[in-house]
């Protein structure tokens, strides 16, 4: 897969920045990073779910239910969990909602998104880049990936970042598509109609040129000590999101989420995909019945995030511990 089309794929991940790769996520951080939209979640809505397998939140009007499954912005492929839930409120329901998992380049997009990559690729190694200590680093972690040198292509430390986190993510078996996946291949089995926006990654790539080096720097590092300390808070963070346990789900790591919110415009795409998901929301109440929604946890529950704009909106939105 070539540099362009790695970090293109690597866009559809996420928004939002993380705390240290090592660390666990505060629901609360003291000094909360102001160019992170789902920093500070509400609290009210972190509550254990009362039904089997994962946890969910639902939001009415008088004569709509919409049932919304928070899911893990990172899980192992495949990964088992009680779908019994889902498979009972897939009968009869009007259309599931699923979260964008990759971006499509329009076609009047791709002569900007390929002039981009061309400006992002380079003759030398990004290895050659780095101090000796960290490259020293960078090495053995991209020897036990499997990557040569030459798979890193770049002297942009963003885009190394970018690349290193896809890396990883594969080789520990890691990805971002699941269990939304799983939920959209059930809605159409059940014959559910699905919605599920896409969008066009030309103005991201462009922007991972202006994003500074230094806070490109930060990302690359942070990826760095991530695939060093290995998938263990991932697969902690997804055993708890598959019992119903919402406060230990949010502990997983956002490594990849912090690269892309510092690339300029990150904000405003953010807020872009959650205006979509309440737009997609609020359309499916106004058909009587049922509908199901899958929205990633932090975007869920942060303050200014989905359940919190519905709410405001009017509807009343309950929690997985009044199921």
């Amino acid at each position: 897969m070539s540099l362009r089309h790695r970090i293109g794929a690597l866009a559809g991940l996420g928004l939002a920045l993380a705390s240290p790769a090592t660390a666990q996520v505060p629901l609360t951080p003291a000094a909360p990073d102001p160019n992170d939209p789902d920093a500070v979640v509400v609290e009210e809505l972190v509550v254990m779910g009362r039904l089997p397998g994962p946890a969910w939140w639902t939001v009415s009007d008088a004569d709509t239910t919409v049932y919304v499954l928070g899911s893990p912005s990172i899980a192992p492929k495949h990964m088992a969990w009680d779908r019994a839930v889902l498979e009972r409120r897939l009968k009869g329901a009007s259309v599931v909602i699923v979260p964008y998992q990759n971006l499509a380049v329009r076609v009047t997009g791709m002569f900007g998104a390929a002039f981009n990559y061309m400006r992002l690729r380079s003759s030398a190694a990004f290895e050659d880049t780095l101090d000796p200590a960290t490259r020293a680093r960078f090495v053995a972690v991209r020897t036990r990936l499997g990557q040569p040198a030459k798979h890193y292509p770049t002297k942009n430390p963003l885009a190394a970042g970018l690349i290193l986190a896809t890396d990883y993510r594969d080789k520990t078996g890691l990805t971002n598509s699941d269990p939304t996946k799983l939920v959209k291949y059930l809605a159409q089995l059940a014959k559910v109609p699905v919605s599920q926006k896409s969008y066009d990654i030309g103005p991201l790539m462009g922007a991972v040129l202006r994003t500074s080096p230094a806070a490109g720097r930060g990302c690359f590092d942070e990826v760095l000590a991530q695939a060093e300390a290995g998938p263990g808070i991932t697969l902690s963070a997804t055993r708890a999101w598959a019992a119903g346990d919402v406060r230990g789900a949010l502990d997983n790591e956002r490594t990849y989420e912090r690269c892309i919110a510092l690339v300029p415009g990150a904000q405003a795409f953010d807020a872009r995909t959650k205006n979509d998901l309440v737009a997609a929301i609020e359309n499916a109440l106004r058909m009587p019945g049922h509908a199901i929604a899958v929205v990633p946890l932090r975007p869920l529950l942060a303050q200014g995030g989905v359940l919190e704009r519905l709410q405001a909106a009017g509807f009343t939105v309950k929690t997985p511990g009044e199921e």
